[in-house]
């Protein structure tokens, strides 16, 4: 678009230019060729169509590839942990973090995979099954997404992209190999990588990347250690692109993770005694077809087919559990799902442009649970079936005020869903839901944008919510209590109205020639109707029952609709960024209300700060900075036990990128996590996160 509000957006591409400078262009480091590029960040997730991230009318944060190897992340947990508003829960066990994004998390969010929604959602042994090493970009919106993505949006998507040989290889290479070995303290956890990108022909682009990670205890802030943590990864990328011509794209992929973990049968927080053999399976398969016809505006069409193989099974190791030695007990997850969208950009304003995204999308999600054989309890065999229609426009305005008024933009979108859930144990639940959305922005000038956004977002109710039976957990006390899931076939989908409305500035050559200054903020407010909640009821032993009496202290759990629930708060993302130095500056405030009995919700979070500063040396193709991050004292409870105190942690890291031989560089990341060894809680839990770490990794990539 020829008058785009002109903007760049800082990336942390140093490395990739500093070794580029350094082992591909001979050396010749003139003080124009060592500056590094900045390119716009662009969201392809938040409209289903490319916009830069910072136009968009919300708050969507695009962490690309040189971040993510900055971040030398063992799990997705250490990649978003710094993005304002988004949150792990569930404690450090890798089987047990759960991503909340602006206090929803579970069923509320919406994971892709390149495009593949990761429905599992299996309480406490982990939402989404993915290594840090396979990726090259990962893309969160925060805020509603039924729009566009249906059930599941109401707290927003995070968006996982996988490498492909394009992003690695540069001009007429078609080979690259490449070889990482790393080790962190905090949990002794040993990391070998090989991945292998190949472009045999203009046409076909192929990646394949296995990794290996084997971790123990883990060491938390206070000194102790999380015993029972023990897991054996082993993930798997393949996958290849080829350009059929005439605007013909076909893409097959298989990505696969496999965890033998030794831990509690709960796997969140410090969790019991009850230990298992938990083997985790996870499969995604894809095949994809775009085409982007050459000289018709009229189609860019985006087609998918995927299928992703759950398979979580636990033997239980001892007799301290809910159950006896040797019991096994199996949780199967299939999905199957299809998209298809064309993008249009009709030439309907002379002062304007249009595009046009609109499609269908349906997946069938089945779950089998197992023990020993029979049925399994809270994990009902049960089978849920998604359909929806869905179609968003993007009209953008050239000084539609008058000469110089700026640039004006409308994003209206709506989507039609039918949902249905079956299972023998109790009767269909099937529901329909519209979900519209507004989003405008206007930039008066090149430097200034304000924009604001309304949605409607829905959540249908999950299967291990409606259907759940038999026994949640028992307490060997007296007589014995028991606690036992209730079904409620009658629980209604959650909706939610949001709100929001912020401001985005950009600068170029501020303090120095060439440097940048990005700031965007937002205040969002959101009412939730039938909020869904997992009551657990449960009796006080020798308070309010006597458990010597049979059946006296048994309780239930079920899943409730709360009727009128709100959610509200404010996000920061700031940032600077010029040849030597970057600093990255983020805030998130999240507060929230039961309006039904003036409660506080128990999804909430500290106020958070976080500051990444970094110096830069391009010549060498070094960088080196701190990450702090520091929570406010939380006090938004009703139960003044539930009181958290606040706390600052600081992480130190270190990169460099050096030519070692003729079309051959070694890579060198290292780092301390929480270098003061802070013992802290993000949010309630009876686990500290992890103590301090010492961490490294050499990665070698030759190239032909």
């Amino acid at each position: 678009m020829n008058r785009r509000w002109n903007r760049v957006v800082m990336t942390t591409a140093l490395i990739t230019v500093a070794a580029a400078s350094g082992s591909r262009a001979q050396n010749n480091d003139t003080e124009a060729q060592e500056e590094v590029t900045r390119l716009p960040e662009i969201s392809v997730t938040a409209g289903r169509t490319p916009i830069e991230a910072a136009e968009y009318p919300g708050m969507v944060t695009v962490m690309q590839q040189d971040e993510i190897d900055l971040r030398q992340a063992s799990s997705p947990d250490d990649l978003l942990n710094f993005i304002p508003n988004v949150e792990f829960t569930g404690g450090p066990r890798r089987t047990g973090e759960t991503p909340s994004i602006r206090g929803f998390s579970g069923s509320d969010l919406v994971i892709l995979i390149d495009g593949a929604r990761q429905n599992v959602n299996a309480a406490h042994d982990g939402r989404f099954f993915i290594d840090p090493t396979m990726l090259k970009e990962v893309e969160v919106l925060r805020g509603p997404a039924s729009a566009l993505f249906g059930s599941g949006g109401t707290g927003g998507v995070i968006a996982f992209r996988t490498l492909d040989a394009a992003d690695v290889l540069e001009g007429e290479e078609t080979l690259a190999v490449r070889l990482a070995a790393g080790y962190q303290t905090v949990d002794r956890e040993e990391l070998v990588a090989l991945s292998v990108f190949s472009k045999p022909t203009e046409s076909l682009d192929v990646t394949a990347n296995f990794t290996f990670r084997d971790p123990g205890s883990i060491k938390l802030g206070d000194g102790s250690e999380l015993t029972r943590s023990d897991d054996d990864i082993l993930s798997g990328l393949l996958k290849g692109t080829y350009d059929v011509g005439n605007g013909h794209t076909a893409e097959v992929s298989l990505l696969s993770f496999r965890n033998d973990a030794l831990e509690p049968n709960v796997g969140q927080g410090r969790a019991g005694n009850d230990v298992v053999d938990k083997e985790i399976e996870s499969d995604t398969a894809r095949l994809s077809w775009r085409y982007d016809a050459p000289a018709n505006d009229m189609i860019d069409l985006d087609t998918q087919v995927y299928y992703s193989r759950n398979r979580i099974d636990e033997t239980r190791l001892d007799n301290n559990g809910a159950g006896a030695q040797g019991d096994v007990l199996k949780r199967d997850v299939d999905t199957l799902g299809f998209r298809a969208d064309n993008r249009s950009r009709p030439a309907w304003l002379s002062n304007g442009d249009v595009t046009l995204v609109y499609g269908l999308e349906g997946y069938r999600d089945v779950q089998d649970g197992d023990l020993n054989g029979g049925a399994r309890d809270g994990v009902p065999d049960s089978t849920n079936l998604f359909g929806g229609v869905f179609a968003q426009a993007e009209f953008r305005f050239f000084d539609p005020f008058g000469a110089n008024s700026g640039e004006v933009a409308l994003m209206p979108g709506v989507r039609f869903d039918y949902f249905n859930s079956s299972s023998e144990i109790a009767s269909d639940v099937t529901d329909v839901a519209l979900s519209p959305r507004l989003g405008a922005t206007w930039a008066p000038v090149p430097w200034m944008m304000v924009f604001g956004n309304y949605a409607h977002a829905f959540r249908a109710p999950s299967f291990d919510e409606a259907f759940l039976d038999g026994v949640h957990f028992e307490i060997p006390v007296g007589a014995g209590v028991v606690n036992r899931f209730v079904a409620n076939p009658d629980l209604r989908s959650q909706r939610t109205r949001t709100f929001e409305a912020g401001l985005g500035l950009n600068f170029d050559h501020v303090l120095t020639q060439g440097d940048h200054v990005a700031f965007k903020a937002s205040h969002f407010r959101t009412r939730a109707k039938d909020f869904i909640d997992l009551q657990v009821n449960q009796p006080t032993l020798f308070v309010d029952c006597n458990p010597f009496i049979p059946g006296n202290c048994d309780g239930t759990t079920q899943a409730v609709n709360i009727p009128d629930a709100v959610l509200f708060g404010n996000e920061i993302e700031a940032s600077y960024d010029n040849r030597r130095t970057r600093f990255v500056f983020g805030y998130a405030n999240l507060d929230g209300d039961d309006l039904t009995n003036g409660g506080k919700l128990g999804v909430l979070t500290p106020d958070q700060f976080t500051l990444d500063a970094a110096i830069k040396f391009p010549e060498q193709g070094i960088v080196t900075g701190i990450r702090t991050l520091a929570a406010v004292d939380f006090d938004k409870v009703d139960n003044a036990a539930d009181e958290r105190p606040g706390y600052v942690v600081h992480d130190i890291y270190f990169a460099m990128v050096q030519p070692i031989a003729e079309s051959t560089e070694i890579r060198v990341d290292l780092g301390i996590d929480n270098v003061t060894d802070r013992a802290y809680s993000r949010v309630f839990n009876d686990a500290f996160e992890p103590g301090r770490n010492f961490k490294g990794r050499l990665t070698l990539t030759r190239r032909w």
